[in-house]
Order: C-alpha cells, then structure tokens, then sequence
C-alpha cells in the first residue's frame, strides 16, 4: 500500500513539474510576433501606450483583453530590449573614453 501511495505520489511531483515548465499558449501570431520584434524603440512605446488604453478604456472580452495585454507584454519587452542595448553602448564608450582619458592631448595618443 505504501508502494501505492509514493507512485501516486511521484505521478501527482511530475505532473506539476510538468506545468510549470509548460508556457501557457499564446494568442499572438507569428506575423505580430515578427512585425513587433522589428520595431524601433518609438513605435514599439507608442502601440504599447495603445495596447494599455485599449484594456483601461474596457469593452473589450475576455479574448481580445488577453490578447491585447500579450501585446503590451511583447511590445514592452521589445522597448526593454532596445533600451538595454542602447544603455550597453552609452556604457562601452563611456569606458573607452574614460581609458582614452589619459592620454588625451598628449603626444601618446597621436603614435
């Protein structure tokens, strides 16, 4: 019996590991996924501030507030995304040119 109980166990341990792993299913198509990974920064913020008013205004069903808050969350990632890479770059001249800094002016920076 207590064979019974640990493999019922066990049975209910990976049918939860397996829904957690499991990523619910999306609403969005591939087409939206492509056209809002192509975004720049402006656009992505802007549909994203479109997306947010559209689920405060109301109306909208069950379906369709899912669906646009999935946009917002993909549109937000996009905006994050290429905020990070700009913060990256502003960060990378930074350090050249703090390393750059001392020679600067000098005869050393001309060789």
């Amino acid at each position: 019996m207590a064979t019974a109980n640990k493999d019922s166990q066990d049975d209910k341990t990976e049918g939860t590991k397996a829904a957690e792993t499991t990523a619910p299913a999306s609403s969005l198509t591939d087409k939206e996924r492509d056209q809002i990974a192509q975004m720049p920064y402006e656009e992505a913020r802007d549909n994203l501030i479109k997306a947010v008013q559209a689920l405060e205004a109301g109306g909208l069903n069950l379906d369709q507030s899912m669906h646009q808050w999935e946009v917002g969350e993909a549109l937000a990632k996009r905006a994050q995304s290429l905020l990070n890479e700009v913060r990256a770059k502003l960060e990378n001249a930074e350090a050249e040119q703090q390393s750059t800094a001392a020679t600067a002016g000098t005869q050393s920076n001309l060789e």
